[in-house]
């Protein structure tokens, strides 16, 4: 799973949500979701410009995590497991 350190970053920073979307043009609902991290989709660009007005690394805002459930072999693999 990605997750989302945008709360982190700007906390650390001491910048409002406000603050970030008037500095990159993103629209603070936007701003907002990936805060909560609760934004399914990410544009690139938008990246670009936090991680340039941030004068951070993209790592800085965001991580993956591996999930914790494991899956073993692909869906042929498990259906054959099952069929033996």
């Amino acid at each position: 799973m990605i997750k989302i350190l945008l709360s982190r970053k700007l906390g650390e920073l001491r910048w409002t949500q406000a603050d970030l979307a008037r500095a990159t043009g993103i629209r603070a609902a936007t701003i907002n979701a990936m805060y909560n991290e609760v934004i399914d989709r990410v544009n690139l660009d938008h990246l670009s410009k936090i991680c340039e007005v941030l004068n951070c690394e993209l790592s800085d805002i965001m991580v993956y995590v591996p999930n914790k459930i494991k899956t073993t072999g692909t869906r042929a693999q498990q259906s054959k497991v099952r069929d033996e």
